[in-house]
C-alpha cells in the first residue's frame, strides 16, 4: 500500500535532522530537466505536489514528501532540473538546492529519459553523483511499452549496478523499483507521541512582491530560491518552523497573475495550485508591494484567500523603499488599502520589510492570535446572551430585520454556532419571503467580532427560514 505524507525542511532544525530522529532515510530524485521527476515524485508520494508539464525547469525549489511502502516508510526529495556550469541566475540556484539535497540523502534516484538515450548532461550528473559516494539507483523513465525496456541497458554504462525501467506517468515499474529499494534503507522508528497540531501559514500575493524573500526572513535561512525575476517560484513549497509556543507549516505559493497573463501551462497551473493550497491553509498573509500600492490584482487575490475561508493578515512589504514619508504616512497607506479591500474590513494592515526584517517578527504572533479566533466556539449561554443585547427587542420577542428589496421585514428569531475554522453561524428567520439584507448581516459580523473577539477572522452566517406552519 503506498501512501505520503507531505513534509518540508526546518528552520533550526534541518530536515535531515529531522529525518535522523523519526529513524528514516531520506531519498532524493535528481536529474536533468524534463525528464519526468516531479511525476515520479507524484506517482511515489501518492499526491499532486509538485507540478508537472512539458516545460523544462518547472521544480525550483526543494520539494519534501514522506512514502509508505509495505510497512516502510522513508523520506523523498523533489529536486529541479540539475544544469552544471550554467551561470543564469535561476539554474544556478536550482543546481545549489539539488546539491543540499543530495548532500542530506542516502540513497539518490538518477532519472533519464529512456526516449533520449544517454545525453552529455546525463553523463556529466552521472559522475557528479559517483563522486558522492551514496547509493544511485538509475531510473529509467518514460518506458510506455515492452519493447522500449530493452533500452534501459544503456545506461548501465553509468557504472551503476541498478536501471529500473519505470513509467512514472502510468505507474509502469514503480512497484518493482519500490521493492528493490526498501532493503537500502533503514527501518523507520516509529513513535507514540501525539504531534501538536499545525498552524498552516499561507503567503500569498502578484509575483515579486517578495513571498520567498518573507520565508526566508521568518526562516532565518535561506530556505527558498529568492530573484528579482517575477515566478521564481513555481511550486507551493511548505516549510515546517517550530517557535517554543507552536509549530507552523509556512506555504510558499506562486505568484498569481492577472487573467490573460498565465498563458504558459506552468503558471496557469501555479494559479490553480495556489488556490488549492490556500483551501488547506489556516491563516493567509496576503502581501502587497508597498512602491506600488494596493492594485485590483491584490484585491482579487485576497478574495480568493477570504472564499478560502483563511483568517487574514495583510503585509505591506518594502516599506523601506517607500519615500517621502512623513507622519501619518502609514495611515494614509492603510487607508488605500481598506479602499481597495472593503471586504477586508477585519483583516490587520502591517508595515514590513522582508528584506530588512523590519516587523516580520510581529507576524507570527499575529497569525496565532488568528488561528485562536478561528478556532473558537461561543457557548450557547453567550450567543443567547449576544442575541438579548444586539438583536432582540427590549420586551423581549424576535426583532424585525431589514431584507432584500425593503418591502417587507423578517424576525429573527435565535442563532447558534455551528461550526469552526473559520466560525459558522445558523439565523433562524420567520416572517416574510424575501431574505435577510447584506447591510444587517454584516452588521451582525461586525457585532459578533466585536464581542468575542474573531480577530483577522471571515465570520459565516447562514440564514434559515422557517416557513409558518398551516392551519
Amino acid at each position: 500500500m503506498l501512501s505520503s505524507k507531505y513534509e518540508a525542511g526546518l528552520s533550526k532544525e534541518s530536515w535531515r535532522t529531522r529525518v535522523k530522529r523519526n529513524g528514516l532515510s531520506l531519498v532524493a530524485i535528481v536529474g536533468r530537466p524534463n525528464v519526468g521527476k516531479s511525476t515520479l515524485f507524484n506517482r511515489l508520494t501518492g499526491e499532486r505536489k509538485s507540478i508537472v508539464g512539458d516545460e523544462p525547469g518547472i521544480t525550483r525549489d526543494r520539494i519534501y514528501g514522506e512514502v509508505e511502502w509495505n510497512g516502510r516508510r522513508f523520506a523523498l526529495v523533489d529536486t529541479g532540473g540539475m544544469v552544471p556550469d550554467d551561470d543564469e541566475i535561476i539554474p544556478a540556484n536550482i543546481l545549489k538546492q539539488a546539491q543540499v539535497a543530495i548532500s542530506e540523502a542516502d540513497v539518490l534516484l538518477l532519472t533519464v529519459d529512456v526516449r533520449q538515450g544517454i545525453t552529455p548532461l546525463d553523463q556529466e550528473l552521472a559522475k557528479l553523483l559517483r563522486a558522492s559516494g551514496k547509493t544511485v539507483f538509475v531510473i529509467a523513465n518514460k518506458v510506455d511499452a515492452a519493447r522500449m525496456e530493452a533500452e534501459r541497458n544503456e545506461f548501465y554504462r553509468f557504472g551503476f549496478q541498478e536501471v529500473y525501467p519505470v513509467s512514472a506517468e502510468q505507474g509502469l515499474g514503480v512497484g518493482d523499483l519500490l521493492d528493490a529499494l526498501i532493503p537500502h534503507l533503514k527501518e523507520g522508528e516509529t513513535t507514540d507521541e501525539e504531534k501538536p497540531r499545525e498552524l498552516r501559514l499561507a503567503i500569498v500575493g502578484r509575483p515579486n512582491v517578495g513571498k520567498s524573500s518573507l520565508l526566508n526572513s521568518l526562516l532565518g535561512e535561506e530556505r527558498a530560491i529568492v530573484s528579482q525575476i517575477a515566478g521564481t517560484t513555481r511550486d507551493a513549497t511548505d516549510t515546517l518552523l517550530q517557535t517554543p509556543d507552536q509549530l507552523f507549516r509556512l506555504i510558499d505559493t506562486a505568484g498569481i497573475r492577472r487573467k490573460g497573463k498565465t498563458e504558459q501551462m506552468m503558471e496557469k497551473l501555479s494559479v490553480v495550485m495556489a488556490r488549492r493550497n490556500l483551501e488547506r491553509a489556516d491563516v493567509a498573509i496576503v502581501l502587497l508591494d508597498a512602491e506600488e500600492g494596493p492594485t485590483a490584482l491584490d484585491a482579487n487575490i485576497a478574495g480568493y484567500a477570504f472564499d478560502a475561508g483563511c483568517s487574514i493578515i495583510i503585509a505591506c512589504n518594502k516599506w523601506d523603499a517607500v519615500k517621502n514619508k512623513e507622519t501619518g504616512t502609514s495611515s494614509e497607506f492603510e487607508r488605500s488599502v481598506r479602499q481597495k479591500m472593503k471586504f477586508l474590513e477585519f483583516a490587520p494592515v502591517v508595515m514590513i520589510s522582508a528584506l530588512k526584517g523590519q516587523r516580520v517578527e510581529n507576524l507570527l504572533p499575529l497569525a496565532v492570535k488568528a488561528n485562536e479566533a478561528r478556532n473558537r466556539r461561543v457557548s450557547t449561554s453567550q450567543l443567547n446572551a449576544f442575541f438579548e443585547a444586539a438583536v432582540s427587542q427590549p420586551r423581549g420577542g424576535s426583532a424585525p430585520a431589514p431584507v432584500k428589496g425593503g418591502v417587507s421585514r423578517l424576525h429573527v428569531q435565535y442563532m447558534t454556532q455551528v461550526g469552526v475554522r473559520p466560525p459558522k453561524f445558523v439565523l433562524f428567520t420567520s416572517g416574510g419571503k424575501a431574505g435577510l439584507h447584506f447591510s444587517y448581516l454584516r452588521y451582525l459580523q461586525n457585532r459578533l467580532r466585536e464581542e468575542f473577539d474573531f480577530f483577522a477572522t471571515p465570520l459565516q452566517i447562514i440564514e434559515k427560514h422557517k416557513k409558518p406552519r398551516r392551519r
